[in-house]
């Protein structure tokens, strides 16, 4: 199947699950906003990205739980095969819960503490230095052990930043891994392999949204030739090099640009020996696995005009939508209208902002698009936003964490949803916020 037909696929699918949605109230009045995610479809990048790196060389895709860190999502793709790279205490026990073992985690935080290490090696997990001062940590920790899983190194090959410095994380002064280019740096990492016969791996990754796939082909080289010095000074030290994930994603139309067949073609001519069997590889893919899967729809509350601007007042803001908010020119949303029956809308369009309920001016989804005319009580849907949107709240407002739905469609068009996560209620709000020491203030003040 092409990427393009694929991509139709995906699309019909979606536009019959907005419909469902609403059928089922889903999305409505009382549930403003809800998010939606296509099984099948994080299922076939799940495929793609294993027929991609079909080859001699020994993979290990891992799934980095950031982009979506909800248990059910996570379970789903263990059951596919997927291990799971993590950067977190928290994202270690939402790995754990789904059902990943100790031997397909990837520990990758830059700040790990003493309990956390003391933790990855009691049980064999593997995990990536981030600095000559932690690699001193595990010295401490291991006193002349071996090492019960792989402990890499990540290093910085400071090829330089992409379209996006905030996603860059190969710049000269990066805060991740030891930068190659510093003086000295690359006779300091290869003394310190000589010295650990417990370091076993390189990790370097690039960035990923805004980073063209020649950037993070160099980076991947320097890595590469710094595990072939390595290893032809002290024999067959490392045996892993962690390529990190970094795909970008289309946010511009439906089609899946770049894909993971052409990510590998680029690596294959930059660094045709990473692919000869001699390295177990490892991947960090996130974003680009599950963002084209996801949809955030929202109901229209009410339309107005200010200065000649249309403008539709949703339920979808800042606090799902946090990074197309703030910085909306690098992280731009497709846009889809829908009436109160969730049918997609036609006929004359208008010019519109869709702002979310924030109480900011700059709480806007989309700016100046040209879209059916909109009206309250339709459903705005939000695309591309199965990758860190459903996840990573932002509690402006204390507004409360929408529900999200996994759906699938069947041949005969049915739509099934299964619950991914409950909606947030205001007591459970209220609550968070400290609810249950409401008197702590008053009772030291009168102290």
């Amino acid at each position: 199947m092409t990427s393009g037909s694929a991509a139709r696929r995906r699309s019909t699918r979606r536009t019959a699950a907005l419909a469902r949605a609403v059928e089922e109230g889903l999305i409505g009045p009382s549930s403003p906003v809800v998010g939606l995610l296509d099984v099948d479809g994080v299922l076939a990048a799940v495929d793609a990205l294993d027929e991609a790196f079909r080859g001699p060389a020994p993979v290990q895709h891992t799934f980095a739980a950031k982009a979506c860190g909800l248990v059910p999502v996570l379970r789903l793709l263990a059951e596919a095969g997927m291990g799971c790279e993590v950067a977190s205490p928290g994202e270690l026990e939402q790995a754990l819960a789904a059902g990943f073992g100790y031997d397909r985690l990837v520990f990758d935080s830059p700040a790990k503490t003493v309990g956390e290490l003391e933790f990855a090696l009691a049980h064999g997990i593997a995990f990536n230095l981030d600095n000559f001062q932690e690699m001193a940590r595990v010295d401490r920790l291991l006193a002349g052990r071996s090492a019960a899983g792989p402990i890499g190194l990540r290093v910085n090959p400071q090829v330089g930043a992409g379209a996006i410095g905030a996603m860059s994380t190969a710049t000269a002064t990066s805060k991740f891994g030891v930068a190659l280019r510093d003086p000295g740096a690359v006779d300091a990492v290869i003394d310190a392999f000589a010295r650990r016969p417990w370091l076993n791996r390189l990790h370097a990754h690039v960035g990923s949204q805004g980073c063209p796939l020649p950037l993070i082909a160099q980076g991947i080289r320097a890595a590469y030739e710094l595990a072939e010095r390595i290893n032809e000074r002290l024999g067959h030290r490392i045996t892993g090099i962690d390529i990190g994930g970094g795909l970008p994603v289309n946010f511009e139309d439906e089609d899946d640009r770049p894909t993971y067949a052409d990510h590998v073609a680029g690596l294959r001519d930059a660094v045709p020996g990473l692919f000869d069997g001699r390295y177990t590889l490892i991947t960090e893919f996130g974003r680009s696995l599950l963002a084209k899967s996801g949809t955030i729809a929202t109901v229209v509350e009410y339309t107005k005009s200010a200065g000649g601007r249309r403008i539709a007042v949703t339920h979808a803001g800042a606090q799902v939508a946090t990074r197309t908010v703030f910085m909306p020119d690098a992280w731009p949303l497709r846009v889809g209208v829908f009436d109160a029956s969730g049918r997609p809308k036609e006929g004359p369009t208008e010019i519109v902002d869709i702002a979310g309920p924030c109480c900011f001016a700059g709480d806007l989804t989309a700016t100046g698009r040209e879209l059916p005319v909109v009206e309250p009580g339709d459903v705005v849907a939000l695309h591309d936003t199965g990758a860190y949107y459903f996840s990573s709240h932002f509690s402006y407002n204390s507004l409360p964490r929408p529900a999200v739905y996994g759906y699938r469609t069947g041949a005969d068009g049915r739509v099934r949803f299964a619950l991914v996560r409950e909606a947030q209620s205001v007591r459970e709000v209220v609550e968070e916020s400290g609810l249950a020491q409401a008197d702590a203030l008053v009772a030291l003040r009168a102290t």
